[in-house]
């Protein structure tokens, strides 16, 4: 059985696409008898991060990050964050001359920029040498790919995504769902600053406007858009059944490196509204009926009413985790041996 250790500073109780895609992977790692060990916030004492209490920092010392890692005895380690556990767990590798592999999940330093007054420039080259000190540095999409090669990252891999076809499907409509007009237009995700709502809450739409989810941003935009139904943050069946029965998902955001929830409504037979940035380029195909791209985003809401729920359910079918889980597994077994690149200097 092969053992593998993963480092992040996302984890429960937090709810996001990072947590999400590293769950779904180490439950098809597990049915391939893959042995993986965690190394999380969760085992130190940790801090909410400023500004988004959601998210909390651990406060560990090197020595505790190495002792976890040595413990698990990993035949390969990969570090998924640029977090405190991140930079330790990369300090050890360094210093024990231990391949490692790492992920992009996060535009880290636009979220970073949009919330303090940091240069952008800065905070690319931290990004630059905290990915390219290891062996392969993973990413979900093609442009995220073209894009960080133009700032300097190597070594890029694909580690695609997929999505739980049983747990979001196409479910009977309610005539009025939420207790609202048709067309519904909706949300998902996580209420903050960097996922551009305003953009969406601003259109002028027929019918109504849906978010679900919850973050820092919520209360704010409850109060400046109060014909806008917030419903708080959803899991589970009701996070599904309410996918199933928008009749246009949103996708707002600018910044995502995938979108985990374009495919969980795409799965439930709801097409797609967003701008032709990376995520969804690489989802939504011209031309495959399942959801439209604009730069004028009202303009792609009101074409997606007219897409097809069911092109838009084939298409979140060519996405599986058994799939990506297996590019995951490629990409890290391949990075333990191949040769490390010098790290860049500190």
């Amino acid at each position: 059985m092969k053992k593998i250790t993963i480092v992040s500073d996302a984890w429960y109780p937090q709810v996001n696409g990072v947590v999400r895609s590293i769950q779904n992977t180490n439950r098809e790692l597990a049915l391939m008898g893959i042995d993986v060990t965690m190394v999380t916030p969760q085992t130190f004492r940790n801090v909410p991060c400023p500004t988004y209490p959601e998210i909390r920092l651990s406060v560990a010392t090197y020595g505790k990050v190495a002792r976890e890692i040595e413990r698990s005895q990993p035949e390969a380690l990969h570090i998924a964050t640029e977090g405190p556990l991140g930079l330790l767990a990369r300090r050890w590798c360094l210093r024990n001359g231990v391949p490692f592999s790492t992920s992009y999940h996060t535009r880290f330093p636009e979220y970073v920029a949009a919330r303090f007054p940091i240069p952008i420039r800065p905070l690319q080259a931290f990004v630059r040498w905290f990915h390219n000190a290891g062996n392969g540095c993973m990413v979900a999409t093609a442009s995220l790919e073209r894009e960080l090669a133009k700032l300097g990252m190597r070594n890029l891999l694909r580690w695609s995504r997929g999505i739980d076809q049983s747990q979001f499907r196409p479910r009977p409509p309610e005539v009025t769902p939420f207790g609202l007009p048709r067309p519904i237009f909706l949300t998902v995700g996580r209420v903050s600053v960097e996922k551009n709502l305003p953009a969406f809450l601003e259109l002028d739409l027929p019918g109504s406007k849906v978010v679900v989810g919850d973050g820092p941003a919520r209360a704010d935009l409850q109060k400046r858009y109060p014909d806008v139904l917030f419903t708080g943050m959803k899991s589970g069946a009701d996070l599904a059944e309410a996918y199933a029965q928008a009749d246009v998902f949103v996708f707002p955001s600018r910044t995502d490196t995938f979108g985990n929830t374009i495919l969980e409504a795409l799965a439930s037979g709801v097409p797609v509204a967003a701008y032709p940035v990376t995520g969804p380029v690489d989802i939504i195909e011209p031309g495959s009926g399942a959801g439209a791209l604009d730069d004028d985003l009202r303009r792609a809401c009101l074409a997606a009413l007219q897409c097809s729920r069911e092109d838009a359910r084939a298409l979140a079918q060519t996405f599986t985790w058994e799939a990506a889980s297996r590019q995951f597994l490629s990409n890290v077994l391949a990075s333990r041996s191949a040769p490390a690149l010098p790290a860049p200097s500190t």
